[in-house]
């Protein structure tokens, strides 16, 4: 007989969040893997007119971890402290080295966040209005939740930058 492994929901998102950053995900490579080989000046470039580049997405993404764990950690919501979406620094490889490195520090920053959160907290309210753009509105649950959605579906677009970059 096989033993199922109960993990609790705070586990369940730490080990999700695990998967998607530098683990193995149901639907392909890991953020890591994704950001790995990426040049300093692809990071930068902007393939698709109108479109974000790699670098501004992966700064994206990193203020979003952070704030879900400022969230995790004071129980009041608002925009990341860096903004939405933060100019990337001077084009250079440190740069982007640190960039890239910030986004990881970041999701196992917010990882041990969740192993202190209390598992009976997570369908409490966060903010009282729901407005999409910040994020409020919801239970702690639906917040992780849709932290996950938001690395994934930001890990698709650089994905597609990166095939993009390649033909030009």
């Amino acid at each position: 007989m096989i033993k199922e492994r109960v993990m609790s929901s705070t586990g369940v998102f730490a080990d999700q969040l695990e998967r998607i950053a530098e683990g193995d995900p149901w639907y392909g490579p890991n953020i890591d893997q994704v950001l790995a080989d990426i040049i300093t000046t692809d990071a930068a470039a902007h393939p698709i007119p109108n479109a974000h580049s790699i670098w501004e997405i992966t700064l994206h993404l990193t203020a979003w971890v952070r704030e879900v764990q400022r969230r995790l950690q004071l129980g009041i919501w608002q925009m990341p402290e860096e903004g939405d979406w933060p100019a990337p620094e001077a084009v250079s490889p440190a740069n982007w080295s640190a960039a890239v490195n910030a986004l990881s520090d970041a999701h196992a920053a917010l990882a041990e966040e969740l192993s202190r959160f209390p598992e009976g907290r997570l369908d409490e309210s966060l903010g009282g209005t729901r407005d999409h753009a910040m994020g409020s509105g919801q239970t702690y649950r639906q917040m992780l939740h849709g932290l996950l959605q938001h690395d994934a579906y930001h890990l698709g677009q650089i994905s597609l930058l990166k095939k993009a970059l390649r033909r030009t």
